[in-house]
């Protein structure tokens, strides 16, 4: 059984939300390089890092694809044909979670048109989530999917470019990020549903996690 939290474990959960939000908030020509370093070192050192802590000192830091300007894509949002809720089984103690459908990313990569649902939290009003799967998950990436953004744990930003008023937006592939579970088994997580299953390769954003350690 887990142990019970105690008050510094939520203050340093707080604190991981922050800096991680921190990350996302970067700005000129070299904000990838400078988030991936970053997100490194938080791994690495702090108390909320996803690693196990035996793989702690030994991480040589996360593997990633060369950034890629293609996979910065400017999309239209669309309503989906249902509002109705959607339970994703995280397969660990949190059970299913219920989210809504917010809405349709509909866009194009390497001429292939795409769509990805986008999803809000029942309950939580405004945060929205993004999990997606494609060809390279379980070989090249993590094989559960990987999430694009996360608004309720600040992983946006640089992922999610949004305006009040427009239903245009700008989504960023090179910033997908592994869910918790890919770096150690005692998390559990929501992984993409079927209908965010893409069937092309997006090859950008972060890599199978490998480390033996783990």
């Amino acid at each position: 059984m887990e142990a019970a939290r105690q008050p510094q474990d939520y203050l340093d959960l707080a604190d991981w939300r922050r800096r991680v939000g921190d990350l996302y908030r970067l700005s000129g020509p070299e904000a990838l390089p400078k988030f991936r370093k970053a997100r490194d070192e938080l791994f690495r050192t702090h108390p909320q890092s996803p690693l196990s802590i035996r793989s702690r000192p030994s991480f040589a830091g996360l593997d990633y694809f060369e950034p890629d300007p293609s996979f910065r894509i400017h999309c239209h949002v669309e309503p989906t044909p249902s509002g109705d809720a959607i339970e994703i089984d995280t397969g660990g103690e949190d059970g299913v979670i219920r989210y809504r459908r917010a809405g349709r990313l509909r866009f194009s990569v390497s001429g292939n048109t795409c769509q990805l649902t986008v999803f809000s939290l029942v309950g939580y009003r405004g945060g929205l989530f993004l999990p997606f799967r494609d060809a390279t998950s379980g070989r090249e990436t993590y094989g559960g999917g990987r999430y694009l953004f996360d608004t309720a744990k600040n992983t946006d930003g640089l992922a999610l470019e949004l305006g009040a008023g427009s239903p245009e937006v700008v989504i960023d592939f090179n910033y997908a990020y592994n869910p918790s579970c890919a770096y150690d088994a005692r998390w559990a997580c929501p992984l993409a549903p079927r209908e965010n299953w893409l069937t092309l390769p997006v090859r950008a954003g972060e890599k199978v996690f490998s480390q033996s350690e783990a």
